[in-house]
């Protein structure tokens, strides 16, 4: 970040992070790739949450975020379909969306949660996750002093009983990003 000479607001360089004291900031742009027996990128996925999780476009609907998740190595993909078939078996009227390169999820007018591929990991991000109890336990960059969330790095990783109370509360409050 820096100031300008005639006292107003400082400008918030786009190309770098900005330090918050209260969270680490990871490496910008660090990924990793998983390839073929060729050498061929299947897919590459970013370390920590600094921006877009993957290249995914945005778009509404089922199709696209089962597209999103199935283009995910393993295990981040079982860990993503995992979260996604929980979703679907607790919440009525469930809609899935692709924004900002990660699915997101919604019950009526807004957004509530998100889950996203990275290395080594998945992150499930609730949008208003301050408010939920118990509060999940990350509390993840770039995402808003609000949100919280869990990272899963294996299937085994995964709470049903927790994630769906989650979910639900998740839902029971406001959305944010009208649909």
């Amino acid at each position: 970040m820096t100031s300008s000479d005639n006292g107003t607001q400082p400008k918030v360089d786009a190309d770098r992070p900005v330090k918050d004291s209260t969270h680490a900031t990871p490496k910008a742009g660090k990924t990793t790739e998983r390839t073929d027996a060729q050498g061929v990128v299947l897919s590459t996925l970013p370390v920590a949450m600094t921006g877009r999780a993957s290249p995914a476009k945005a778009a509404v609907g089922d199709k696209p975020v089962f597209a999103y998740i199935s283009s995910l190595p393993q295990p981040q993909r079982a860990i993503a379909e995992r979260v996604d078939a929980l979703a679907a078996e607790t919440l009525p009227g469930l809609q899935r969306s692709v924004k900002w390169g990660m699915a997101w999820y919604g019950v009526g007018d807004g957004w509530c949660f998100a889950c996203g591929g990275f290395a080594g990991h998945v992150k499930l991000t609730f949008g208003r996750g301050t408010s939920l109890t118990p509060v999940p336990p990350v509390a993840p960059i770039g995402m808003g002093k609000d949100s919280r969330g869990v990272d899963l790095e294996s299937v085994d990783d995964i709470d049903e009983r927790q994630l769906a109370s989650w979910m639900e509360q998740a839902t029971a409050l406001a959305g944010f990003g009208k649909r």
